[in-house]
């Protein structure tokens, strides 16, 4: 399985937000045996972000979009999201309901803060989705997330998109594995036998620098008896610390 990651916000590219998100979910889907083959963030332009996910859901077999859900006047991930799709936004009953339950929750917990700041919520603009799109309550947060067709949408606040994936993750369970092997050898010493187990096992290999004085062999397949091979082969001809 495929997948693309794309990060919406204007102050991820600005530098202001760090993008964990984009890390996280890298993890989360690779761990699960899939591919990550895209990661891209974008600013919040309704028009940019509508034509990117009409391109990337047609070239793999899922597409994870997160941040710029909402009802804040430069959330337009929900509009651009069913303009991709052709839909237009709806208000799903549930999803209202579950939309007034949590703003009333948080009025309960915070009254002074509420009545400082007369705070007054658009439901309906927090509890619009694409039509057709299935809904994801959020545990979390005000906002939900949604499927549509192949796009997971889900806002950018981390805690709620790792609520929401951890809901839909199964769904991104695929047939990659993978073995790491930390070694204090220099990448440029091991160029040899990277070569070789390239040429002897239908594996992927990747080197990667690593923190604390050690670097990172990563051997991944589809074929988990190849990469125990693989990972056993070079464990014979490189200085190895562990396996993970």
């Amino acid at each position: 399985m495929e997948v693309a990651i794309l990060t919406v916000g204007d102050e991820v590219l600005a530098g202001d937000t760090p993008n964990t998100n984009a890390t996280w979910l890298a993890e989360q889907i690779t761990g699960r045996g899939s591919t990550v083959a895209r990661i891209l963030t974008l600013p919040d332009d309704r028009t940019l972000i509508a034509g990117t996910i009409g391109d990337w859901r047609g070239r793999f077999d899922a597409v994870v979009v997160t941040g710029g859900l909402g009802g804040t006047h430069d959330d337009v991930t929900a509009d651009a999201l069913a303009d991709a799709f052709d839909r237009y936004l709806v208000v799903d009953p549930a999803v209202r309901e579950d939309v007034l339950e949590t703003a009333a929750a948080y009025r309960d917990a915070n009254p002074e803060l509420v009545a400082e700041h007369d705070l007054d919520l658009d439901v309906d603009a927090w509890a619009s989705l694409p039509g057709g799109a299935r809904a994801i309550i959020n545990p979390e947060g005000l906002c939900p997330g949604c499927v549509l067709e192949t796009v997971y949408a889900f806002p950018g606040v981390p805690a709620e998109m790792q609520a929401l994936f951890d809901l839909v993750a199964h769904e991104f369970d695929g047939d990659v594995t993978s073995r790491t092997l930390y070694t204090p050898q220099p990448e440029g010493s091991m160029i040899d036998a990277l070569a070789g187990v390239r040429e002897r096992f239908d594996v992927q290999v990747g080197s990667y620098p690593d923190t604390g004085g050690l670097n990172r062999l990563k051997v991944s397949g589809e074929d988990a008896d190849d990469v125990v091979a693989a990972a056993e082969w070079l464990q014979g001809r490189v200085t190895v610390d562990r396996v993970v």
